[in-house]
């Protein structure tokens, strides 16, 4: 059975979540291998600085949020390179990042679809009439398809299928990417994130060790290391290389300074992104900075409340549990309260009324409303965590514990 079928009929309906681990690391272009010493006649536009003056401001609008001049300049950068990829999935990456803040946001899928499927033609037109420009072509066709597959992948879509799909079509451009990195310090992002996540996803998610039984061994630490230069050295990529090599610090190497370090550069560099915005206001929660989290959660909250582009429920609901959760530290109760029935909220807003934020927000309410002697309430609060939380989770066995104390105190 070949490599892609395996990945369709295996990994696609069981890998749950995690499958954009698989399908992210294995679209975009991983490389490692051979320097060549004859000369090179390949063309990579993405390397000439011309190009990148050019696009310079509007990558930098896109990542703050100021999508209107941001897609401005990148029409008229359409306009001049009409035939090559690098526009269309500029644009298509501005769409991206409209999704970004709220996942469960659908109305910009069609859009940045349409964007990332017009890259894919003008890259296949290069890719088969151009040879001089076939290594790039190749990445500009894993990386689209790539993106493609991470948003069939997401949790809120869960089209496994068809993401699974795109990593089977991407796989056929992979090769033409391999050992070319010296070209351009982009095409060493897919490779960092290979090297990393090839060896994080068995580790963690022994169902799919199959699935890389066929490709080449990663190194976690290289992967890294790789990141970190790609953050340094990359124009085009090297945001979502940082934007990467934070999470990976923070939710799976347990290093959170340095995970801090990145989140406050991106946070001050881009103010007006709600992703990064809620994303310190989370690495303040914890590491315990309290006044600076306090200063920051409230202007999210602000921010929501004068429709500040991308600001909404969700991150509405990490701010005010983060408010909640401090209020509660300084045994403020009412104030603690007022936050964290506000996180519930903007929860159920958006319907995600079985994640952790909710659940502990209404287990905090239930036990600050027991402190106070509140039976009945917390016991309202209590019995709603036992509704909406699953029964293996541990929101549901705390709440069922704290009923039955109550129950017993009767």
């Amino acid at each position: 059975m070949k490599v892609a079928d395996f990945v369709l009929r295996f990994a696609a309906p069981r890998a749950g979540v995690r499958i954009f681990c698989i399908t992210w690391v294995l679209l975009l272009c991983a490389q490692a291998g051979l320097t060549q010493t004859k000369k090179d006649t390949t063309i990579i536009l993405i390397s000439d600085i011309t190009v990148q003056l050019e696009a310079a401001q509007a990558l930098n609008d896109l990542y703050d949020f100021q999508f209107v001049p941001a897609e401005r300049q990148m029409r008229w950068f359409k306009q001049k390179y009409a035939w090559h990829p690098l526009p269309n999935f500029m644009l298509g990456l501005s769409e991206w990042w409209k999704i970004m803040p709220n996942t469960k946001e659908t109305k910009y899928d069609d859009t940045f679809l349409a964007y990332m499927d017009s890259s894919i033609m003008l890259a296949q037109n290069l890719y088969k009439k151009h040879p001089e420009y076939k290594v790039e072509a190749a990445f500009f066709l894993a990386a689209a398809h790539g993106f493609k597959g991470r948003l069939y992948s997401d949790e809120e879509r869960k089209n496994w299928r068809k993401a699974a799909v795109e990593g089977k079509i991407a796989l056929g451009y992979l090769e033409d990417c391999r050992g070319k990195e010296y070209l351009s310090p982009e095409l060493q992002f897919g490779d960092a994130l290979y090297n990393y996540f090839s060896v994080w996803v068995p580790e963690n998610y022994p169902v799919l060790k199959p699935v890389l039984w066929f490709f080449r061994k990663g190194d976690k630490q290289l992967g890294l290391q790789q990141l970190k230069e790609v953050s340094y050295n990359a124009f085009y990529t090297r945001t979502e290389a940082m934007v990467w090599y934070m999470r990976i610090l923070n939710n799976y190497e347990n290093e959170q300074a340095k995970a801090f370090q990145v989140a406050e550069y991106l946070h001050q560099t881009y103010p007006n992104n709600p992703y990064f915005h809620r994303y310190y206001a989370r690495m303040l929660y914890a590491r315990g900075m309290y006044p600076e989290l306090e200063i920051q959660s409230k202007r999210i909250l602000n921010l929501i409340d004068s429709a500040k582009v991308g600001y909404e429920a969700t991150s509405g609901r990490y701010a005010a549990f983060f408010l909640g959760q401090m209020f509660d530290f300084q045994r403020k109760w009412e104030e603690a309260k007022k936050y964290y029935l506000l996180s519930t909220r903007y929860a159920e807003q958006i319907d995600a009324t079985e994640s952790g934020y909710y659940l502990y927000s209404l287990i905090a309410l239930g036990e600050i409303n027991e402190r106070q002697g509140n039976k009945a309430e917390a016991k309202k609060y209590f019995t709603l965590v036992k509704k909406k939380a699953k029964r293996k989770d541990e929101a549901f066995k705390d709440a069922k514990r704290r009923l039955k104390k109550l129950d017993s105190k009767d």
